[in-house]
């Protein structure tokens, strides 16, 4: 084989890596529930997409995904759902909610915010390595007038559907 045709096949072959040629197998459909800091947590992975729905109680938001992990000057924590073990993100997370600006009271900031109610996380995901397929999770949720306790890199371990 000629050079100039051994450096074309290796050019197709990269290429095939980079659009996903060899991304791995689809990712079981698996489903997980958790319950922290006031907010009901509901995981499932169907046909390559990680949901997590995040449901606080009512009259209560969550903060965007978006925010600073350390929060918009220590006010707020981020919306998280981070695939692990052996669920591997094949992309972004995007969020059902859009972003509102919330103004605190008394303070001259803009923390994002989605609105009152649930908040649907989606991310597309593949199997990896291992059998333990989990999902980092972290929120917080606050209303009008109190926050709960946060949750912050919480495993929670996904199981097969049956």
């Amino acid at each position: 084989m000629g050079a100039g045709r051994a450096v074309k096949r290796l050019a197709a072959f990269t290429a095939i890596l980079a659009l996903g040629g060899c991304a791995g197998a689809p990712a079981p459909d698996m489903t997980a529930r958790h319950e922290a800091g006031g907010v009901t947590v509901v995981l499932a992975v169907r046909a390559g997409l990680l949901t997590v729905t995040f449901t606080p109680p009512e009259g209560f938001h969550l903060y965007s995904m978006d925010l600073p992990a350390g929060g918009v000057d220590g006010i707020g924590f981020p919306t998280v759902a981070r695939p692990g073990g052996a669920l591997v993100a094949d992309g972004p997370a995007t969020a059902d909610r859009a972003v509102t600006e919330l103004r605190p009271a008394g303070l001259d900031l803009v923390v994002p915010v989605y609105p009152d109610g649930p908040v649907t996380l989606t991310v597309p995901v593949r199997a990896g390595d291992g059998d333990r397929h989990e999902v980092t999770v972290g929120y917080a949720a606050c209303s009008a007038n109190a926050c709960l306790a946060p949750v912050t890199d919480e495993s929670v371990v996904l199981h097969n559907i049956d």
